[in-house]
């Protein structure tokens, strides 16, 4: 739901110009943990969801130690990462989109990458698309090794550096694939910070339709080979997604992404005419395919809507947070598109345990029905990158019983996200940023620490992948 303070989970937003004179070296950069650590403690509604107050007291003091060492940004990044990542959040990280141009030039943009997409199966990886010149590579290979370490420790060393919600490692997991889904894939990020590849690695392969393993060494690839394969950014009013019919009587609703809010396209009218459209055709079968979509909009409550024909409650998760007005003290380095944020007002109602519920902003309402309804059957696939608006979606799709979830776990955390509105705060020693989700959400009572489970599990295997076979997409279609 769109208001002015209801803004989208996992927006993100330009980065400001880097400060002049900036040096590789850092010296005692410790001030700007202590910043970190006020804006944390004063504004985060998450910070201690899953911690307590002394853990983070004590990992607070443990970086600021570290800090007032001498450091490259690149270690002041990797260690402040591994901070944020320790919240245990899936919207607090120091977003790479929001660095400086200097920043992300330094940190991210030189490293050389590894030649080739991949998925984790096990502690394996597998290869999705080949990047290299070297055929060994294709589709359905198992990358054992690289550089003498194995894919396994690889995994494990990785980790500790991806963000989620709790204890949901399916989302770390999939952050730490290769896939194509950003400019910026997470992986080749911290990678590429912590084990700095050279021109080319030496890999330990078993090729796919092969026993044997063998060594090979590859070229690695830059940035712009990378971004090459990438789908071309799409124009500003154009449609995001596609709606087909791959089957007789079976449509297919396509949506790689929900992050819509620089869009001009109409993607409300877009969903209110292909129902319509479903109907004159007499599909009784939708598909939805939200996988690899961390969310943005509410897209999944307008599609709920052409589903039901009586309203439908949202969870009731209440919406919290820290405070109800910044702190002169914090304000200037506290970056974001809303001057309401800074300043919640009356909206803003204390509570004992030091909260503040935000009048309006509850999920207790309804969703009312649309028309034209479609009664058929619906499936919608998943995955774990569903953490935010399409973890909610996922979420009322099977609380209601509206449809099956097929595929794998979401990401996300049904004890409640944080998100909401945002501030990009802006560490002014080492140039850096994080994001600090504002508002973080508290179901009614006692929920698992964990994403939504699908209702028929389809996990992803290494002979699909060889195959090219998308087994959920086929057992979806029938």
């Amino acid at each position: 739901m769109w208001s002015r303070r209801n803004v989208l989970l996992g927006a993100s937003a330009a980065a400001l110009a880097p400060a002049a004179g900036w040096a590789s070296d850092l010296a005692d950069a410790s001030g700007d943990i202590a910043i970190l650590r006020d804006a944390c403690e004063t504004l985060h509604p998450g910070l201690y969801r899953y911690n307590s107050p002394r853990q983070m007291a004590a990992r607070f003091d443990a970086l600021s130690r570290r800090w007032a060492r001498s450091q490259t940004r690149a270690e002041a990044y990797l260690s402040l990462s591994r901070f944020l990542a320790t919240i245990r959040c899936g919207h607090t990280y120091a977003n790479f989109y929001n660095q400086s141009d200097a920043v992300q030039a330094e940190l991210f943009d030189n490293r050389r990458l590894l030649p080739f997409h991949f998925a984790w199966i096990g502690e394996s990886i597998v290869v999705l698309a080949n990047q290299s010149n070297d055929a060994r590579l294709e589709r359905g290979a198992e990358v054992l090794s690289i550089d003498g370490r194995s894919s396994g420790s690889i995994l494990q060393a990785l980790l500790p550096y991806a963000r989620a919600d709790g204890s949901n490692d399916a989302k770390r997991r999939a952050l730490l694939e290769v896939r194509g889904y950003d400019r910026y894939e997470t992986f080749d990020v911290f990678y590429g910070l912590v084990f700095r590849p050279g021109a080319a690695v030496r890999l330990r392969v078993r090729p796919p339709g092969s026993t044997r393993t063998e060594t090979l060494e590859a070229a690695t690839i830059d940035l712009a080979a990378r971004r090459s394969v990438l789908a071309a950014a799409p124009d500003s009013a154009a449609p995001a997604w596609t709606l087909t019919y791959p089957r007789d009587h079976v449509a297919l609703l396509t949506m790689p992404t929900w992050a819509l809010y620089n869009s001009d396209w109409d993607w409300r009218g877009f969903l209110d005419a292909g129902f319509a459209e479903i109907t004159a055709r007499g599909v009784d079968k939708l598909v939805v395919d939200i996988r690899g979509n961390e969310g943005g909009n509410d897209c999944g409550d307008l599609i709920a809507a052409h589903l039901i024909d009586a309203p439908i409650a949202r969870e009731g998760y209440a919406r919290r947070t820290r405070y109800r007005q910044t702190p002169e003290r914090l304000n200037a380095y506290l970056d974001t598109w809303d001057r309401s944020f800074r300043d919640w007002g009356e909206d803003a109602i204390a509570r004992p345990d030091g909260f503040y519920d935000l009048r309006g902003e509850t999920d207790a309402d309804q969703i009312e029905p649309r028309g034209p309804r479609f009664p058929g059957q619906v499936d919608v696939l998943i995955d774990a990158q569903n953490s935010s608006a399409t973890f909610q979606f996922a979420s009322c799709i099977k609380r209601n019983r509206l449809g099956r979830l097929i595929g794998q776990p979401t990401g996300g955390n049904q004890r409640g996200i944080n998100g909401g509105a945002f501030f990009f705060l802006r560490l002014p020693q080492s140039g850096l940023e994080a994001d600090l989700p504002l508002i973080a959400r508290f179901p009614p009572n006692e929920r698992p620490d964990s994403g939504i489970a699908p209702d028929i599990a389809i996990a992803l295997t290494r002979q699909d992948i060889a195959a090219g076979r998308d087994a959920a997409m086929e057992f979806a279609l029938g």
